[in-house]
């Protein structure tokens, strides 16, 4: 598939979970990210590897390592923070990590490109096990504290 056909996709998922519908009788505008990230313990989960696909194809394009790191650390915050129920689907709405992902494979992509290497994809791969270890965590965390809380609540009764 060639690049311009996966940017196209990109652009189109970044717009899909993120600025797709707006909120009537305001400006805001929505993605499904906010609205899936509401589904318990996997919806958040399931929008950051949705919005991996974008990270693929940034490394597909060759870009610099350093903007890698800022698109999967951008997963990463809206995957943790978007775990938080309701306040994380409020920040997901506003931080909208595809589109910012957008803007930077589109600004990079540009530029002149070099052959990836074998390491560079190893690179890429780290991130993305990394950022799946990162959400899987915080929903691990965040299942943990209310099964806790619930327990405390169930001894005051």
């Amino acid at each position: 598939m060639p690049h311009s056909r996966k940017n196209e996709i990109a652009k189109f998922l970044a717009d899909l979970l993120d600025r797709r519908y707006s909120i009537p009788g305001t400006s805001i505008r929505i993605g499904l990210d906010p609205i899936i990230g509401l589904i318990p313990y996997v919806g958040d989960a399931i929008v950051s590897v949705a919005g991996a696909f974008i990270l693929v194809v940034a490394a597909q394009s060759q870009l610099p390592k350093i903007v890698l790191i800022r698109m999967s650390l951008n997963i990463a915050i809206n995957g943790m923070i978007g775990a938080i129920p309701i306040l994380g689907d409020l920040f997901s709405i506003w931080f909208k990590s595809n589109v910012r992902n957008l803007d930077l494979l589109e600004r990079y992509a540009a530029r002149d490109r070099r052959v990836s290497t074998v390491g560079d994809w190893a690179f890429v791969v780290s991130l993305l096990l990394g950022i799946a270890f990162v959400v899987v965590g915080t929903v691990v965390g965040i299942i943990w504290l209310l099964r806790y809380v619930w327990e405390i609540l169930q001894g005051i009764q």
